[in-house]
């Protein structure tokens, strides 16, 4: 089982100072809390994609790069990939570029995001976030598998005789996780692909996640990927620790109470109460933590946030030391006490390569027949325009809405 850390990169004013740290402290404060994660032994740092203020994380694969560069374990991540409104001929280049430069120690989560405004800035109409995660998808899932790619849809221009490079490190994707808090639509997406999924239940309650975790767990049975209880799940969640239940929620409330995200709503302790927010010492945090098991089963990933609402660094790399060492080495010793044996672990990029057979190049130079043309790609410039509308005709995308939402009326309301 992995455990880690996910940021989004904040910048919040600290309410017991009124200090607000600059875009460049909480850059930098990204590579030091990446850094100690990797000392104290965390297997997964997650870095967000946002395009708007307060948020400083509009370009995760360079944070990544940079912290691959000065860490030896720990796997880079991100803590959303935004599939609608990112190109994913750029997520296909960037991310495996990335794999490449950190020797597969990476994968990615896509989601749609949850800011609405910034679906026009790049042109996307978020009415339509749906159909976009969905096609990107589509593509991005072909860019990394096939040499040559012919494609057209509904929300970019096409692609003809296309090939994305680098093609992925040892001809192996990255390993991908599709994350949602409250879309099924992506739980079905996910079990579809026989990928990952991720709920980052940092807002709900248990029922909900339970319910979103079980609908992706029964559709990648239905698709042949193995039982229910050997997909694979992840789970976001928070945490403030200190050596005494007292003490935490002293120190954690003034952050609670006027973070952007929840203060003003329920009170601290409701909030730990319904959520898995848990403040407190090691022990209950231990407890809380194991207790997500009950609700969705065993799952390979379990990530917590602890770098936002304004928590000053030199607190946040306490709370790092203190899940790194007293926390995480427990919640491992039980949970693969509690994990059955062909329960899966959580993939890594040579788990992949081992199940494919072994490393080998992915790409092919054959020359390659255009299907929309009906000649060779690199002829492409000597070409007449072609007709493309009888081809789109017999595309096979798959129509993957219509399977989702075939595969959502089967599972009745669920």
């Amino acid at each position: 089982m992995q455990f880690g850390l996910f940021t989004v990169a904040d910048v919040t004013t600290d309410p017991t100072t009124g200090k607000t740290p600059s875009e460049y402290q909480r850059i930098k404060a990204q590579v030091e809390i990446g850094k100690l994660a990797d000392q104290v032994g965390l297997d997964v740092m997650a870095y967000g994609q946002h395009h708007n203020p307060p948020f400083v994380a509009s370009s995760p694969t360079t944070t990544m790069a940079y912290v691959a560069a000065q860490t030896e374990n720990i796997l880079l991540s991100t803590a959303t990939t935004l599939i609608t409104t990112t190109d994913p001929v750029r997520i296909a280049e960037d991310y495996a570029t990335l794999q490449h430069l950190t020797d597969g120690r990476m994968d990615l989560m896509l989601g749609r995001g949850n800011t609405g405004p910034v679906y026009p800035w790049f042109g996307k109409d978020i009415r339509k976030g749906i159909e976009l995660a969905i096609e990107n998808y589509d593509l991005l899932h072909r860019l990394w598998r096939e040499d040559v790619v012919n494609w057209e849809g509904n929300f970019r221009t096409p692609l003809h005789g296309f090939t994305s490079t680098p093609r992925p490190l040892d001809g192996v994707a990255p390993f991908v996780w599709h994350g949602s808090i409250r879309s099924p639509e992506i739980a079905e997406q996910a079990a579809y692909y026989g990928d990952g999924f991720f709920s980052n239940h940092i807002f709900w309650p248990a029922s909900h996640t339970k319910a979103m975790v079980s609908l992706y767990r029964r559709r990648y049975e239905h698709y042949g990927h193995g039982a229910a209880h050997q997909a694979i799940v992840g789970l976001g969640g928070q945490a403030y620790i200190a050596p005494t239940s007292q003490q935490a929620v002293r120190e954690f409330r003034p952050y609670f109470d006027n973070a952007p995200v929840y203060g003003g709503g329920p009170s601290l302790e409701d909030f730990t109460e319904q959520t898995p927010l848990v403040v407190g010492s090691p022990q209950q945090v231990i407890e809380k933590v194991l207790g997500f098991r009950d609700y969705v089963g065993d799952y390979q990933r379990q990530l917590f946030l602890m770098d936002h609402a304004g928590l000053p660094l030199p607190t946040v790399l306490k709370q790092i030391e203190l899940l790194g060492t007293e926390v995480v080495p427990v919640l491992r010793k039980e949970f693969a006490a509690l994990k059955p044996a062909d329960v899966p672990d959580a993939p890594t990029h040579r788990s992949l390569v081992e199940a494919a057979g072994g490393p080998h190049e992915s790409i092919d130079t054959t020359p390659r027949t255009d299907r929309w043309t009906g000649t060779r790609a690199e002829d492409a410039n000597h070409l007449e325009p072609a007709n493309h509308l009888e081809a789109a005709n017999h595309l096979d995308p798959a129509n993957h809405l219509d399977r989702v939402t075939t595969g959502l009326s089967q599972e009745g309301n669920h």
